[in-house]
């Protein structure tokens, strides 16, 4: 259910804040996803079956990838994080040092 993990009542929320949480929650279940299919990869024997576990695994790092991009694009503030993080050189922590 969508809806689970909202931390105020709904029809209190925005519909851009409501967007937003189902794009966060699609995003953990992505990323969930890649976990799962690499540790099943790493744990099989079969090398045919590895390959399209790696295969499935590459297709959620895509589809978290999508979602990514659809909050950046639609919320200022992600927008400016991936901006200030994302495709840099150097440290990734103590950047503002």
């Amino acid at each position: 259910m969508s809806s689970e993990g909202l931390h105020a009542p709904r029809e209190r929320l925005s519909q851009e804040t409501l967007n937003m949480h189902h794009a966060i929650v699609s995003l953990m279940e992505e990323m969930e996803a890649v976990d799962w299919y690499r540790q099943r990869a790493d744990d099989c024997e079969d090398k045919a079956l590895k390959e399209i576990l790696l295969h499935n695994m590459r297709e959620e790092m895509e589809h978290a990838c999508m979602v990514l991009e659809w909050m950046r694009r639609n919320n200022k503030d992600f927008e400016a994080m991936v901006d200030e993080f994302l495709y840099r050189k150097g440290e990734i922590a103590g950047h503002d040092d």
